[in-house]
């Protein structure tokens, strides 16, 4: 509809109404990628969301788009790829006013992609870079849309680099601090923390509090999937692996082939 609409309407009314079908693509790619693992299809999408977001020379939406699509690479391993996307949306941020948030979230994107194509100093660099931002703050309000980013997001993002540098305890510290920020509405988002807390439970060698973990975040899944989350959860159960015996993993992995959660992994 809102594309039907960009080719009967001209001036302001066509800006504001790209500006829209930009927000609803990237809405949608958000989930392809995030929600259903789709990679390819969250590409089609996010490049329909840039369309948009050039019809209505909105260079804000542009880098929030950008550094989407730079996930995209960044989980596969391609390093290359995603620093140039990242590039192109750092470009497309400095053609507007910029909040702290935006700029951190940045920061927080690439580090992950950084995690993800295992280099973790640059990553950890990247999220001391972003609580820098977020400390010192900026006089350019947040684009209402940008409402999947703050410090609890940041201190997920943050434990998640941890976790992967080896920093087991630093991790732990910061995946409660984002529990305890998280608010209730988040709870995909709350998957994720509980399945990398569970992993790290499982590096320090505490197969109880891992397994306890890992159950939280299947409990949530129950209610809302999150193949992203359900990812984090069989991290975690891999890392439990000399513990395959005990009760609690034993226990873990009814949790987590039951006929309900096995179905909805399949399925998507």
């Amino acid at each position: 509809m809102g594309c039907t609409l960009l080719s009967e309407t001209a001036g302001v009314t066509r800006q504001k109404v790209a500006s829209a079908v930009a927000e609803s693509y990237l809405l949608a790619g958000r989930i392809e990628f995030f929600d259903l693992r789709e990679p390819e299809r969250a590409a089609e999408t996010l490049t329909c969301a840039l369309q948009a977001a050039g019809e209505a020379n909105d260079s804000l939406m542009g880098a929030a788009v950008l550094a989407h699509t730079a996930f995209i690479p960044g989980w596969d391993g391609r390093r290359e790829e995603a620093a140039e996307r990242m590039v192109a949306a750092r470009t497309y941020a400095r053609r507007g006013p910029a909040s702290a948030e935006l700029l951190a979230w940045l920061d927080a994107v690439e580090a992950e992609c950084e995690t993800r194509c295992g280099h973790t100093r640059t990553a950890l660099h990247l999220i001391g870079h972003a609580e820098g931002l977020l400390g010192a703050r900026n006089e350019h309000v947040t684009p209402e849309w940008l409402d999947w980013f703050g410090a609890d997001r940041l201190a997920a993002f943050k434990g998640n680099v941890q976790l992967q540098a080896g920093h087991h305890l630093q991790a732990r510290e910061s995946l409660l601090v984002a529990l305890e920020m998280l608010p209730p509405e988040s709870d995909k988002q709350r998957t994720v923390v509980y399945g990398d807390l569970a992993t790290v439970e499982a590096a320090l060698g505490h197969p109880d509090e891992a397994c306890e973990a890992a159950c939280r975040a299947l409990d949530q899944l129950a209610v809302t999937w999150y193949a992203t989350g359900m990812d984090r959860v069989k991290e975690a159960r891999r890392a439990l692996a000399p513990w395959k015996n005990e009760a609690c993993v034993r226990a873990l992995d009814d949790r987590l082939y039951d006929w309900g959660t096995t179905v909805s992994a399949l399925a998507r």
